[in-house]
């Protein structure tokens, strides 16, 4: 019986990752460059809302963009979100916080791929911002190409 639990559980899996990634096959779309910095860690420039403009690591295993505290302040004095709901999270250090999830108005990446409505966490102080799957899955199918190191996106709401 786990052996088939298992089984099923890879079958989900692979429909997921297809249709998320693109799989055995050049995605026609939008090519926004990598910023590889070294072990392992590539960024990308993202414009929230068309005002603050930032450096976000792309993260795969993040379900939300994520964004702190400072970004959130500026954001709000526009209008630019709105509040939905907090969560539970759990970090990758194990650590468990409540955070806010907001839907932020638009998310532009690199000046070539603008996102609209996209659900962010917010966490406290000025941290690292996050590129996670809340605005990739939006703009899948997708490609993740480390040499050239880019992102190739195939829906996008605007191309500037």
């Amino acid at each position: 019986m786990k052996a088939v639990k298992y089984c099923f559980l890879l079958i989900i899996n692979i429909f997921f990752i297809q249709s998320v990634f693109a799989v055995n096959g050049a995605v026609n779309g939008n090519t926004v460059p990598m910023k590889n910095i070294g072990y392992g860690t590539y960024y990308v420039s993202v414009k929230l809302a068309d005002m603050v403009d930032s450096q976000f690591m792309v993260d795969t295993g993040s379900g939300y963009v994520a964004i702190n505290e400072e970004s959130l302040e500026k954001l709000k004095l526009e209008n630019q979100v709105e509040y939905l709901r907090d969560i539970q999270g759990k970090l990758a250090n194990g650590k468990s916080y409540v955070l806010p999830i907001w839907r932020l108005s638009s998310l532009t990446l690199n000046e070539r791929c603008t996102l609209k409505d996209i659900e962010v966490a917010v966490f406290p102080g000025n941290t690292r911002q996050l590129l996670g799957l809340s605005a990739l899955k939006k703009a899948a199918p997708l490609e993740i190409s480390f040499d050239p190191p880019q992102l190739v996106l195939s829906r996008c709401d605007a191309v500037l």
